[in-house]
């Protein structure tokens, strides 16, 4: 196992700290934390004891914050599918939540998901769950 020789700048403990205030992911949390003890002085494998983090994933937290600074042990994008529902779309349905349901043939005077989902799909052709379209209102109301 070859040493992991890093030198931190004098400004590295402040800048975690500052950085542990401001964070409200527990994932990126946790790394800080971690991070913070190796800047102090405490070895690795002590603090993969500690904060239960394997040893090659804290060196690889360590070796990004020296190389990176904080931003180093932010999560990075992943692939995947892109999301169905669009910024376009989602003002769509904004704007449909806000009419009156029985304009649309609804015989009920409030929307319910699965309403929406439907009136949604005939207006734009993009077939959303319920639960999608739960999950749009909840992030935007």
């Amino acid at each position: 196992m070859r040493t992991l020789k890093l030198h931190f700048s004098e400004d590295a403990l402040p800048t975690l700290e500052t950085f542990l205030q401001r964070t409200k992911e527990a994932r990126v949390f946790r790394r800080a934390q971690v991070v913070r003890a190796v800047v102090t002085g405490h070895r690795l494998q002590t603090g993969s004891d500690t904060l239960h983090f394997t040893y090659s994933a804290l060196r690889k937290w360590v070796y990004r914050f020296a190389t990176q600074g904080p931003q180093g042990l932010v999560d990075r994008p992943r692939s995947g599918r892109p999301p169905k529902v669009t910024c376009a779309l989602e003002q769509h349905l904004n704007r449909l939540v806000d009419q009156d349901p029985l304009e649309h043939g609804s015989l009920y005077s409030q929307w319910s998901c699965r309403e929406l989902a439907t009136v949604f799909a005939q207006q734009t052709g993009v077939h959303l769950g319920r639960e999608s379209v739960r999950g749009v209102l909840k992030k935007t109301r």
